[in-house]
């Protein structure tokens, strides 16, 4: 018998390789979890769409919790990885581009059927810092855009491109903002050992940067899933684990067993 994710892979059109930079350290501060300085205030504020809810996970104050992100996607091994993560019964948070969505509506409707999240990752992953407060808007709208076109529902987080966005456009964001506590560098080793290495450092309320862009990414996840789950982990989404996210709040961490809601 044909599974559902299996069939899906017969409709959809060869995958094309992508070679998007990976989103290097953060660069921009006042996140919740991690202290730091403010960058200069630009950017403009995007239009609030219609943000759809999240299945309840396990209590992440009370259990061992981790958020896998995973970004610059869908691309041609995100299939592959859903199916991993199903056999799992992991959840996990998936930061998109918009151009790529129009190419794999398919996956990303998947993505949210599995009860994963979506995150905007902008249209063509510019660097928001960088662009004028027009454009860093017309990068984000076209994003969640494309998003709703795929799924009919819009994206429930927002991640910048390499982790830098300006104060301003931090604060007018209709979604929670997303950076990450532990880099696995896995978009600049790609190397799958080497991945699962770096994953031994996460500790509860960790969220995790990866991206379902490479292969060797892919094929570390199956190592990373049993490591953790052999150790007590609970794998969830980015709003899970932080528990009540608040738009135009910037968040790097969760919570962690022994943490007040």
């Amino acid at each position: 018998m044909i599974s559902r994710s299996t069939a899906l892979r017969f409709i959809l059109a060869p995958a094309l390789a992508l070679t998007l930079a990976g989103c290097g350290a953060p660069l921009s501060a006042h996140w919740q979890g991690l202290p730091g300085k403010a960058p200069s205030e630009q950017g403009a504020a995007t239009e609030s769409p219609e943000v759809t809810g999240t299945p309840e996970g396990p209590d992440c104050a009370e259990v061992k919790c981790v958020a896998l992100t995973f970004d610059d996607g869908p691309g041609p091994y995100t299939e592959s990885l859903l199916d991993v993560m199903e056999k799992h019964n992991a959840k996990a948070s998936f930061f998109l581009i918009g151009k790529d969505v129009a190419k794999y509506p398919e996956v990303v409707r998947e993505e949210l059927a599995n009860g994963h999240e979506i995150g905007n990752h902008t249209w063509s992953h510019q660097d928001l810092a960088k662009l004028s407060p027009a454009a860093a808007q017309r990068e984000l709208r076209k994003a969640d855009e494309a998003i709703k076109q795929a799924t009919g529902a819009a994206p429930t987080l927002m991640r910048p491109p390499y982790g830098t966005i300006t104060e301003s456009l931090k604060k007018a964001q209709p979604v929670p903002v997303v950076l990450w506590s532990d880099d696995t560098l896995d978009w600049k080793t790609r190397n799958t050992k080497k991945t699962v290495k770096a994953a031994e450092d996460i500790k509860p309320g960790s969220i995790v940067l990866m991206h379902d862009i490479h292969k060797s990414t892919v094929d570390a996840v199956p190592k990373i899933l049993e490591d953790l789950g052999a150790q007590g982990y609970h794998f969830v989404t980015v709003s899970q684990l932080i528990g009540q996210p608040k738009p135009g709040v910037g968040y790097e961490t969760g919570q962690k067993p022994g943490t007040k809601k």
